[in-house]
Formats: C-alpha cells, sequence, structure tokens
C-alpha cells in the first residue's frame, strides 16, 4: 500500500479504496474491534449498568450515559457531513450532550446504547458508500482526527479508588457549551 503524505501531519492512502479501508478500520477498531489504545469505545460500556452510567463524579461533570449519546451524536454528524443529509435528522432532539438519565432504568439505558450503536452501524454504511469527491476525502481526514476528541486523558489523575467504568465519566468535559 502507497501512502503519499498530504502534509507532515496527516498521511493519507494512495486511492479511493485504500483511504476507505483505513476509515472502515479505525472506526471499527475505536467502536468494536481489538484495538492497540486497550479498551474501544463499545467495550467500555459492556456490563455497565444503569444506576453506574448514570453516577456523576461532580455536579458539573457529565456521566457516562451522557457520554455514551455524545459520541453517538458525533457520529451522527460525521455521518451527515459525509452524506449530505439534513441537520435535525437525529433520533434525539437537541444535540451534542444530551442530560441522562431521563428515567434510570436498565431499559432506558439499553435503549440509550443501542442509539450509539445505530450510529456507529450508519456512519460505517455511508464510509463504506464513499466515492469520495475532494469534499469527502477532507471529511474523511477530519473523522480521522476526530478520535482525539473522544480519547481526552482525566485531568486531575483520578483516585486509584474509582471504579474502571467511572473512568469514563471523569474527564475534563464539564457541562455547558464546548
Amino acid at each position: 500500500m502507497t501512502v503519499l503524505k498530504v502534509s507532515e501531519h496527516n498521511p493519507v492512502v494512495d486511492g479511493n479504496e485504500g483511504l476507505i479501508r483505513v476509515v472502515l478500520d479505525l472506526l471499527d477498531e475505536a467502536f468494536d474491534k481489538k484495538s492497540w489504545h486497550g479498551p474501544n469505545l463499545r467495550g467500555s460500556i459492556r456490563g455497565v449498568t444503569a444506576a453506574q452510567a448514570a453516577w456523576r463524579i461532580a455536579r458539573d461533570r457529565h456521566n457516562i450515559w451522557e457520554l455514551t449519546l455524545h459520541a453517538a451524536y458525533w457520529k451522527y454528524v460525521v455521518r451527515r457531513r459525509l452524506s449530505g443529509d439534513k441537520r435535525g435528522s437525529f433520533v434525539l432532539p437537541g444535540s451534542n450532550f444530551f442530560t441522562r438519565p431521563i428515567e434510570l432504568s436498565e431499559s432506558a439505558w439499553k435503549k440509550d446504547v443501542e442509539i450509539l450503536v445505530a450510529e456507529h452501524r450508519a456512519l460505517r454504511r455511508v464510509a463504506a458508500g464513499l466515492s469520495l469527491s475532494s469534499q469527502q476525502r477532507r471529511s474523511a481526514l477530519h473523522l480521522l482526527r476526530g478520535a482525539r476528541h473522544l480519547s481526552r486523558r482525566p485531568d486531575p489523575p483520578p483516585p486509584a479508588s474509582l471504579p474502571a467504568v467511572a473512568l469514563l465519566a471523569h474527564c475534563t468535559c464539564k457541562k455547558g457549551p464546548m
């Protein structure tokens, strides 16, 4: 596989098929396939209960449940930008962060996790079908860079006694406009 350097910071694979394969592999690795960086997104929330997902480290911090829907929303945004779909077609009213839980139940939590899974599948379908015009190529490169947003490190470091499932909520993501 030939790699062409578009700039020092943005290598792209030569040819549409190669770039699409890389995008799909990275999407899968970050979501539900074995990854070099440890737990992927789906693995990070597997086994999390509704009570754990709703737990908040502090009043002004997002919980796991909200971060799960935040990830779903941004998968939707990238998909919409790649496909040209209209704004406002996300399954929930609003944008970016969604206050949760509305109802603290396992079924409500599972329903919101399914939104994440459905948005991942929809994004993957769109990415697999790209012909990669110059605009789509730029969007694909933004998608590759976007993984940094969801992999912020906790700051300050979490206490050693914090349960592993709480690490997702212990990030610098405070409530309010971003």
